[in-house]
């Protein structure tokens, strides 16, 4: 499932994007680079649902850097 990131993200040829998010009083920024690293390193069934998301964002003409932000907020309230 790797390799199908791989290929959407290469032929999205997404600008690169840094996330600025507040948690806690701190600022963190997270690149969309670094997101994308972050999917790889999930367990097959999240991956899934991911791969389920930016597949309804695609098909829509969504933005996927904001699903991407969505997940970066999300790995910093994990996290941090």
């Amino acid at each position: 499932m790797d390799k199908w990131f791989e290929t959407f993200f290469e032929e999205k040829d997404m600008p690169f994007k840094t996330f600025e998010i507040e948690h806690h009083g701190t600022i963190h920024l997270i690149d969309s680079d670094f997101v994308i690293k972050l999917i790889k390193t999930c367990s097959e069934e999240e991956k899934k649902a991911i791969q389920e998301m930016l597949i309804r964002i695609d098909f829509r003409n969504g933005d996927v850097n904001d699903y991407l932000h969505h997940l970066a907020v999300g790995y910093v309230k994990t996290h941090f």
